[in-house]
């Protein structure tokens, strides 16, 4: 049976690419009120035993910071305004 998203709910998963010790433990989606998020967990020793320290992120906010980065400039080609990629070749 397949995972189904639903509201108020989502799921952390080991992360096997962790490389240092500042990358989360566990990693994951959540959806809260209709909007979906990044969670990440880190396994912490406390004076209580361990725990797990949370951090949430808005999953717009990521899409939002790759929209902003400054346009790479147009890249011409090397064959000459009379050429574009999309007519018909020739042969």
């Amino acid at each position: 049976m397949a995972y189904e998203k639903r509201d108020m709910s989502g799921q952390l998963f080991r992360n096997d690419r962790k490389e240092k010790d500042t990358h989360a433990d566990y990693n994951g989606t959540i959806i809260v009120e209709g909007k979906e998020y990044y969670l990440n967990a880190w396994i912490k020793d406390g004076a209580k035993g361990k725990f797990m320290s949370l951090s949430v992120k808005p999953k717009a906010e990521r899409n939002e910071q790759i929209r902003s980065q400054p346009d790479r400039p147009q890249q011409r080609n090397s064959y000459g305004d009379d050429f574009d990629d999309n007519s018909d070749v020739p042969f």
